[in-house]
């Protein structure tokens, strides 16, 4: 199923995320639909929280979003940053606009997690990979990237937020909605 993606400055995009305690059938279902809606959005990995679910879940495919052949799904993961500084151009499928920054990251990091089996996944990564998987934790920690620029950037993206929901086009209100005029 395709979940909505929360859109900054969506306040639930700020929550930190709590451990998952047991791996249900629940869990595996949200874990789908986050790797479909993913896939639907031309995205390499989202965070449960990104499509409004505060636990420490995470997809990624860094194959994509042209290929879609590596598929990793991480419960509870942790990062153990190992690597020297990079310079990395982020995205975010939260951020609207298609705005993209610089923003520092590690070069190759530790991960440790579990996967929808319960079995625990240790792994060194590097390059893309780690820079992914760095952006989504993030996520489980209520950052975004943009939380990672500069004050003035930020501020300048913020008002160009600011003027796309100002023009953003408004729903009609239903009929329950409509403020009524004249007696009955």
């Amino acid at each position: 199923m395709i979940r909505e993606v929360l859109q900054y400055p969506d306040p639930r995009l700020a929550v930190e995320c709590e451990d998952i305690t047991e791996i249900t059938d629940e869990i595996r279902q949200l874990a789908a639909d986050m790797a479909e809606t993913m896939y639907r959005q031309d995205g390499i990995g989202l965070a449960a929280p990104q499509v409004g679910e505060h636990c420490r879940l995470i997809v990624v495919d860094v194959s994509g979003p042209e290929k879609r052949e590596a598929l990793m799904t991480f419960v509870n993961p942790r990062l153990e940053l190992t690597g020297e500084k990079i310079d990395s151009e982020e995205g975010c499928l939260s951020v609207p606009g298609g705005y993209r920054a610089t923003v520092t990251r590690s070069d190759t990091v530790r991960l440790t997690a579990r996967d929808l089996d319960g079995n625990e996944v240790c792994m060194d990564v590097d390059g893309l990979l780690a820079v992914c998987l760095q952006h989504e934790v993030d996520h489980l920690k209520g950052t975004l990237f943009i939380d990672h620029i500069s004050r003035l950037k930020r501020t300048l993206y913020d008002s160009r937020v600011k003027k796309m929901q100002k023009n953003a086009p408004r729903p009609m209100p239903t009929a329950a909605a409509r403020p009524r005029t004249g007696a009955r």
